[in-house]
């Protein structure tokens, strides 16, 4: 089992920010966790925070944390694929990659956040359009990653001369998560580019999980793609206090629903080190 956490606020008794989080990855990069991530907002939308607690920009807190660590993989969980021109996101997580010497993930999504547009000035059209444009961001990634030079050619997006250097460390790309669960649209996007999906820990038994891994296999299916080839991960919570033993036994149930990789989020303040210690646990489990 992988198990990767998710800084979604910046707050930390005290203040200290950049010590804290510095802590954090630091803590993160030596236990054995597979992936940092960082939510892509501008302003604070954790549930249980404040619109204006801290929230630092994603791709250059990314580039900070690369200098700070030597192992651990780093991503958004996700980006909105509207937020930036899509050749700019893929020079981003590029250039990630690049002088994080191969540890960048592309984690995108169609985008939802309209208070978040509304207050910053974001661009964010009717939901169809921004699947539309999540699809082409998807195409336009593939094709500039594979070195090819020639014009793109889309109904959002036009290039003349898509470049891509320097490649990407990692080959043949940057694994791709796709983030959202929509069987229609967002599971067959994640069939035909992604490397990884991003499922929900719904206490229902697994009942909802079990159904999404069911629609993407189908995806897969006619897509003529192997199921197996996507890694299925799912976003959890680490209860207040949960002790190592507890998230451990959840991390397990989710192995036995086909989930590979856990992604942990905690609620209201800024990781700590035993809540870290928590989580790598269940690294192997």
């Amino acid at each position: 089992m992988k198990v990767s956490i998710s800084v979604t606020t910046y707050s930390w008794p005290g203040g200290g920010l950049t010590d804290e989080l510095t802590r954090v990855v630091r803590t993160a990069d030596q236990a054995g966790i597979d992936t940092v991530w960082v939510a892509d907002h501008l302003v604070q939308g954790d549930p249980a925070s404040h619109l204006d607690d801290p929230m630092l920009e994603a791709y250059t807190t990314l580039g900070y944390l690369a200098g700070q660590t030597e192992r651990v993989r780093l991503g958004t969980m996700v980006s909105a694929a509207t937020f930036r021109a899509p050749a700019l996101l893929v020079k981003a997580v590029t250039t990630l990659d690049v002088l994080s010497d191969g540890r960048a993930w592309l984690g995108v999504g169609a985008g939802y956040h309209g208070d978040e547009a509304r207050m910053m000035g974001l661009f964010l059209p009717p939901t169809a359009e921004r699947f539309e444009r999540l699809e082409e961001l998807l195409r336009l990634a593939t094709q500039m990653w594979a070195g090819d030079e020639s014009p793109f050619e889309g109904v959002h997006y036009r290039l003349d001369r898509p470049i891509s250097s320097p490649s990407p460390v990692t080959r043949p790309h940057p694994p791709i998560v796709v983030g959202g669960t929509g069987e229609k649209v967002t599971l067959r996007l994640v069939a035909q580019y992604a490397d990884a999906c991003n499922l929900f820990d719904i206490p229902d038994g697994g009942q909802t999980v079990r159904r999404k891994l069911d629609v993407l296999a189908r995806h897969c299916d006619a897509l003529g793609r192997p199921f197996d080839d996507i890694e299925k991960t799912l976003a959890m919570a680490l209860e207040p206090d949960e002790p190592a033993a507890s998230f451990v036994a959840r991390a397990r149930a989710a192995r036995e629903l086909g989930i590979e990789h856990v992604g942990v989020i905690v609620r209201g303040a800024g990781w700590t080190e035993r809540q870290i210690e928590t989580v790598a646990a269940a690294v192997g489990a």
